[in-house]
């Protein structure tokens, strides 16, 4: 008899949710959108992504122009797939644009999007990217943390030299994330964090944050169904991972906070790292606004995620395309004074 009640309640309540979805597609239908392929209730258009979202997104291109539109569940998303279209969103329309969508990922990983990549468009915005830019994206810092750069370069060369001298093979994919990780490490955080249970904890975080950041998080799309993170674990994974990674970053700052009173606020070459340079705002509230502490560990997240993987992807891919065209490779190892490795 149960059985019997409930699921003529499911049934109601599912035929309520398909004729809100059809509702909901009439009424785009007659505002002035750009063109869209047809799309299911419920879930849009979520279902012709695929495992290949660029892919998919690029043969819709084809089909219905550089500018079209999609339902993913219930939010709209417009689609641009041309360089004068983005041009002019970009440039002419950025405002409208200037906000990112919210994720209930970045909200959980980032103290409340109090970073720079989601925090909402406004002065906070404004205030913490100013800081980043200036203190360590200009020219002074960069042309500062020169040595670093160039120290860890040679240590990636010379571990390259010694496994063609031993004639093992090479993970050059493993070389390029150290490199960059080490680099970001010092700069960031003053000190490379590879080595021991320390360097297996520190490479887990991130991956893990990585990971975690890019998952497709059913609620943000389809808000009835973010029960489903709970029961398939999602939930859970956060917040273990923020609480790990909380404890390590708070770490991280307290050591600075104890040097700081120590009367240390840099290394042995006189450069400050970029945690000495958010705390010493902190302090001075030179910002013009109270810096918390959960801003400035979301900053080191954010240098993290935008220096760290994207850059040795893009090395990868640099030295894939060299080793596919040996002609410009010879060139350029002939401009650099390179031996040219047959």
């Amino acid at each position: 008899m149960t059985l019997w009640i409930v699921s003529p309640f499911c049934f109601i309540v599912f035929i309520i949710f398909i004729c809100k979805g059809f509702y909901n597609a009439a009424s785009s239908s007659r505002k002035k959108l750009p063109p869209s392929p047809s799309r299911f209730p419920i879930i849009g258009n979520l279902h012709q992504l695929g495992l290949q979202p660029h892919r998919s997104l690029q043969l819709l291109s084809k089909r219905y122009g550089p500018l079209f539109s999609l339902n993913l569940g219930s939010v709209p998303v417009l689609v641009v797939s041309s360089a004068d279209a983005a041009r002019m969103i970009m440039k002419d329309h950025d405002l409208i644009f200037s906000n990112r969508p919210k994720s209930s990922m970045a909200e959980k990983l980032l103290y409340g999007s109090k970073d720079i990549a989601f925090a909402p468009y406004g002065e906070y915005w404004r205030q913490v990217r100013s800081i980043c830019v200036l203190q360590l994206l200009s020219n002074k810092p960069v042309q500062a943390f020169r040595r670093v750069r160039e120290e860890e370069t040679t240590l990636m060369v010379e571990k390259i030299r010694q496994s063609l001298s031993s004639s093992s093979s090479i993970n050059l994919t493993d070389l390029l994330v150290s490199l960059t990780n080490d680099i970001v490490c010092r700069v960031a955080l003053g000190r490379k964090y590879c080595v021991g249970e320390e360097g297996k904890t520190f490479k887990w975080l991130l991956r893990e944050y990585g990971d975690l950041l890019g998952t497709f998080y059913v609620g943000d799309y389809i808000p009835w169904l973010a029960w489903i993170s709970k029961i398939n674990g999602l939930d859970a994974k956060v917040d273990k991972l923020i609480k790990v990674f909380d404890e390590f970053l708070e770490g991280i700052v307290e050591e600075h906070r104890e040097q700081m009173k120590g009367g240390v606020n840099c290394d042995e070459a006189g450069v400050s790292d970029f945690v000495y340079l958010l705390l010493e705002i902190q302090i001075q509230n030179r910002a013009g606004f109270r810096l918390e502490t959960d801003a400035i560990k979301a900053v080191i997240l954010d240098v993290f995620g935008a220096g760290t993987d994207t850059t040795s992807t893009v090395l990868e891919w640099t030295v894939a395309e060299l080793l596919r065209h040996p002609k410009i490779l010879e060139k350029l190892q002939n401009e650099y004074g390179l031996a040219v490795v047959k």
